[in-house]
């Protein structure tokens, strides 16, 4: 049987503990006294708005709108004008009234799920892909989705060109320190800051290499 990736650095690990104990070489305490709260306050006006700045830095579209209501309403207007067969792809436990709007703004809507997954190639063809989020973290700019059913597998948010991404003010942190407590270890983790880019030694900038080029991110409250 092959050994999974945690099998295998537990194996590697462990191999570094005998080594170092036959060797007589003696444990070094690590010192990890680090800040684990910064200055910001979870969910707090300064907060979201350090957030807005570093989304808007690194290129993506920030609306801040108010309810449910208003999500669907820019959900919709992101989406524009459905074309002919347009489908976007939501997670299975996304809010019933923004997959309506989404319907009604004449999208076909894919629905994935664990059971029940899109397959690649439709998940190329897709438009969009539309999400919430687990945590947002202003210091870095970063949204985090740990594949809650209302964020779906990492594969529908890496493969349509177009993510659309709902975060609710509460769900906003200062400090990646803050963000980490909130996750969960052992969960699918995609951490996402901006559209997908890279750049080559001439720093010129491609986007879309590593998932969507275009980062919608809808800011609740």
């Amino acid at each position: 049987m092959t050994a999974t990736s945690s099998e295998a650095r537990g194996e590697v690990l462990d191999r570094i503990r005998q080594a170092l104990a036959a060797s007589g070489t003696q444990r070094v305490a690590v010192p990890r006294e680090y800040p684990k709260v910064g200055r910001w306050v979870p969910g707090a006006p300064d907060t979201i708005e350090l957030l807005v700045d570093r989304l808007v830095d690194y290129k993506a579209v920030v609306h801040r709108v108010a309810g449910d209501a208003a999500v669907a309403a820019t959900i919709a207007a992101s989406l524009g004008a459905a074309g002919e067969s347009a489908a976007v792809v939501v997670p299975t436990g996304l809010n019933a009234g923004w997959v309506a709007a989404i319907r009604t703004a004449g999208f076909e809507v894919l629905t994935d799920s664990r059971t029940a997954p899109v397959g690649l190639s439709r998940l190329d063809t897709a438009v969009a892909v539309v999400t919430a989020a687990q945590v947002a973290i202003a210091d870095t700019g970063t949204i985090v989705l740990d594949g809650s059913d209302d964020q779906g597998r990492r594969a529908i948010t890496l493969v349509p060109d177009h993510h659309i991404c709902v975060v609710r003010a509460d769900q906003v942190v200062g400090t990646v320190p803050e963000g980490v407590a909130l996750l969960t270890a052992d969960r699918p983790q995609t951490w996402i800051s901006g559209p997908s880019a890279t750049s080559d030694i001439e720093l010129s900038r491609v986007e879309g290499v590593h998932g969507p080029r275009r980062l919608e991110v809808i800011v609740v409250g």
